[in-house]
């Protein structure tokens, strides 16, 4: 008796997950990140190479249902596009200061592409870090050359001192520059902040925090306060810079995945975890960012596995939903630990499964970005196809940003089925200019059979996503009626109520 209700306990939670797999929400963020540096590949690619290159992680994730690209343009203070502020990045050529052929503009590029395929492009910023090795040779247009006084060494690498209101003002120049010259949807920051810790070596703030530290109100005791009061006055300087020039674009961060070490915190409000820390180690007090606002969104690198014992998964996405106030939260996803773990139940099987359930059942989490993208091109370990049969089957529009904007766009205009001279076309026009961000961004094409119940919130009935105002309808034979809905989105991703609809026959 007890191993036949064994067997239908077995059947009825393999049966669960099979159907929750199938589940996918309407709104989700589902980002993936595209790095440089540590990429050799580009320095020997030309310009027409590293644009194939490029498309061919795009085309991949689009036929994913990715909607967001993070890409890295500024890996040590240089660019990977053209800047009169910092010098062209070594890891394009294989020598800062040196331009791509062609006059080519990865920045420009990426961005048209990204939005072509209905992609959100997230601008990557690395704010500190100004070499990666002791061997990186500095451009003589580099700021370093002019200013060396901005900078300490710590280890084999060279830094922005961040105590210093110079290193906070050109940074917050350079996010101004490319916001006002380039259509990016946000600007993001990953971990480095004061840089992660070397065992015997203190990091070499004396002559700012001598200069500074007693005129912001700290004492001599109290350097660590000084330190994580540098990155707030940076993140909020950020924040404002972006506002300022585009107040629809929005500023995200993607900390190290543990905040504090429960142990740690006087009150027990930290998780229970054993690892570095964002508030005592780097400086970067996230919490405090997400509550005042700073920030439109928080990634956190939750890269460990299910029951690591010094970082558990499962305890780390619980305590960022119970700490995020409100603001959007997606989780960091490292693919290839993911994909090379296996499940603590079903041991035949990776982890991704019940990763995707815990983030998906926890309502403060609203989508995922995944690291690096190129491993979820690869296909490591068969994401690639559980992302496309499974979690990512249907497309989602990006939850909306209701906090910086929170009025519906105007439905579409005059939408009609006309024959034209390369098929049979559904189209319509735009109501209101395409420049402001409260306008209509970019439309939804939802279709249903013939007396079928109009459901917006179901993403299997959506057939395209795009911005531009014409779908080209799979014609047949004339005789079946479907039913076509296009509504508006605007660049906050408010979408309108109901959308205007036209029935026709295919």
């Amino acid at each position: 008796m007890r191993t036949k209700y064994l067997v239908l306990f077995m059947l009825l939670t393999f049966g669960f997950e099979c159907s929750f797999s199938q589940i996918t929400p309407k709104r989700e963020f589902r980002g993936a990140w595209i790095h440089v540096i540590g990429q050799g590949q580009y320095r020997s690619m030309s310009s027409g190479e590293m644009k194939k290159y490029f498309l061919d992680i795009l085309d991949d994730l689009q036929v994913l249902n990715f909607n967001a690209v993070i890409f890295q343009i500024r890996p040590t203070a240089d660019a990977l596009y053209p800047s009169s502020l910092e010098p062209w990045s070594k890891y394009l050529t294989g020598t800062q200061g040196k331009a791509p052929d062609g006059g080519f503009d990865p920045l420009a590029f990426m961005i048209e592409e990204c939005h072509k395929r209905s992609m959100e492009f997230h601008a990557w910023l690395n704010p500190y870090r100004v070499t990666a090795t002791e061997s990186d040779v500095l451009h003589s247009t580099h700021i370093y050359h002019q200013h060396p006084e901005w900078f300490v060494k710590y280890g084999k690498q060279i830094y922005f001192d961040p105590g210093l209101p110079e290193s906070k003002n050109f940074i917050c120049k350079v996010v101004k520059d490319i916001v006002a010259r380039y259509d990016v949807d946000a600007i993001h920051m990953d971990d480095y902040f004061y840089p992660y810790p070397i065992s015997g070596e203190r990091f070499p703030d004396d002559n700012s925090f001598y200069r500074y530290a007693h005129l912001q109100g700290f004492s001599m005791e109290q350097r660590d306060e000084w330190r994580r009061n540098n990155v707030n006055t940076l993140i909020e300087q950020i924040k404002h810079s972006i506002v300022i020039t585009k107040p629809w674009v929005r500023f995200g961060i993607s900390p190290f995945g543990i905040y504090r070490n429960k142990r740690n915190t006087p009150d027990g409000s930290g998780s229970e975890t054993n690892g570095l820390q964002n508030y005592d180690d780097l400086y970067a007090d996230i919490k405090l960012w997400i509550e005042k606002g700073w920030i439109d969104y928080n990634i956190p690198q939750i890269y460990w596995e299910i029951g690591h014992q010094a970082a558990d998964y499962e305890t780390l996405i619980k305590w960022w939903s119970r700490n995020n106030f409100g603001t959007h939260l997606y989780i960091g996803q490292d693919v290839s630990r993911t994909m090379k773990t296996v499940d603590l139940v079903y041991p035949r099987r990776n982890q991704l499964t019940r990763k995707m359930e815990l983030e998906r059942t926890l309502p403060a989490i609203y989508g995922n970005c995944f690291w690096p993208a190129y491993e979820v091109t690869n296909n490591n370990g068969g994401i690639k196809d559980s992302l496309k049969i499974h979690y990512q089957r249907d497309p989602a529009l990006i939850p909306a940003y209701s906090h910086m904007h929170n009025k519906r766009p105007k439905d579409v205009k005059s939408l009609k089925d006309e024959w034209t001279a390369e098929g049979y076309k559904l189209h319509w026009k735009r109501n209101g200019d395409p420049a402001d961000p409260e306008k209509a961004r970019y439309y939804v094409i939802y279709k249903f059979e013939n007396k079928e119940k109009t459901n917006l919130e179901d993403p299997s009935k959506i057939v395209k996503i795009t911005r531009e105002t014409e779908f080209l309808l799979p014609y047949e034979n004339g005789k079946r009626k479907v039913k076509y809905v296009v509504t508006s989105v605007d660049r906050f991703h408010n979408e309108t109520k109901k959308g205007k609809s036209k029935t026709i026959k295919l």
